[in-house]
């Protein structure tokens, strides 16, 4: 079985997508509620209030995992035509997976981010919330078995196409 693992670059540009895709629902509805003063940079406050604790926790959490168990994949990782597997049968994880896999991401950001970097040094791509997980990310199309030859139907050639006849003798 060949599989094509999605590398740390890659994934950097499809988390990136998913930032933009989540800041673009997160921070109007913020702004909405707590006006100005949430953006000001002296603020020190992690959480500014139970609307802030829901759109900055709970709201991307449940986004991201329900991504994952509908689409096995956030919108940044479909647009690079990559998905989530179980790290074992390449199949669908289960929904515990998904949910240690998100919690991971926070062991992952207090480790400051040496859990996302190993993506880059691991041999299945695998960061800190994959392991814990037991999860990697491929490339939809990566999973071929080894020992079925492509089918492929060859295209006519020249002599071949209708209306081409080879010289007889």
């Amino acid at each position: 079985m060949t599989v094509r693992y999605v590398g740390f670059w890659a994934r950097v540009l499809a988390s990136i997508v998913d930032s933009v895709l989540l800041g673009m629902i997160v921070y109007p509805l913020a702004y909405a509620i707590y006006g100005d003063s949430y953006f000001d940079i002296n603020n020190t406050q992690l959480v500014q209030g139970t609307a802030d604790l829901i759109l900055q926790y709970v709201f991307p959490a449940i986004a991201i995992v329900m991504f994952w168990i509908y689409r096995s994949a956030t919108p940044g990782k479909l647009m690079i035509k990559a998905k989530i597997v179980d790290a074992d049968t390449f199949e669908k994880p289960e929904t515990w997976q998904w949910i240690v896999r998100y919690l991971g991401y926070y062991i992952s950001i207090i480790t400051l981010f040496v859990g996302f970097l190993w993506v880059a040094f691991d041999q299945r791509k695998q960061g800190f919330h994959d392991k814990l997980g037991r999860t990697v990310v491929i490339y939809d199309d990566a999973v071929e078995p080894a020992s079925e030859p492509a089918l492929e139907t060859p295209s006519p050639g020249p002599a071949e196409a209708p209306g081409w006849e080879e010289p007889r003798g």
